[in-house]
């Protein structure tokens, strides 16, 4: 028995126990509150966006690359990831034809498009980002035309600005289809 609860080590895992279990329906509750936007926040370039978490597939580091002639410079060349060969496009030199940085936080956004996956280099990837009722109402237009075909909505956490990155219209957009040079 423990001196300052009065409870036996067993009592006092028994508690601990309940309330993980509470504060994980507590959290699951909060998670599929009606209004609730979740996404994968990341930045590239100067930019941070958020695509919804259900259109990016898998988060990877950045495998070997082999190169592939006569293609545009924003195409990187082609990867080898578990048996599967994916593009990979350097997403800030496709969007403001900026090089991105290979440093330890780059990483790759695999994403579906027609019948396989490419992956988009970006700088940083900050993880998962709620955008609430309230935000969305308070979005504002996204006025970078190099992002505007793709992202309609910018919102605002209060500490910064996300545009809302859709790839289903990158990956239909037909400069983005034809990486041959």
């Amino acid at each position: 028995m423990n001196a300052s609860t009065g409870l036996t080590p067993f009592e006092i895992l028994a508690r601990y126990e309940r309330l993980s279990l509470a504060h994980a329906s507590d959290t699951r509750e909060r998670m599929d509150a009606p209004g609730l936007w979740r996404g994968i926040g990341y930045r590239v370039g100067p930019r941070t966006l958020v695509s919804e978490i259900g259109e990016i597939n898998e988060l990877l580091a950045l495998p070997p690359l082999t190169a592939v002639p006569r293609t545009q410079p924003w195409l990187l060349g082609v990867a080898n990831v578990r048996g599967n060969l994916m593009p990979v496009v350097d997403f800030g030199r496709f969007l403001f034809d900026e090089r991105t940085q290979l440093t330890d936080r780059a990483r790759l956004l695999v994403v579906r498009q027609g019948g396989g996956s490419v992956a988009l280099l970006v700088d940083e990837v900050f993880g998962q980002r709620t955008v609430d009722a309230e935000q969305r109402r308070g979005a504002e237009l996204e006025d970078d035309p190099r992002l505007a075909r793709f992202a309609e909505q910018r919102v605002g956490d209060g500490v910064q600005q996300m545009a809302i990155l859709s790839m289903g219209k990158l990956v239909r957009a037909p400069d983005f289809r034809q990486a041959a040079a």
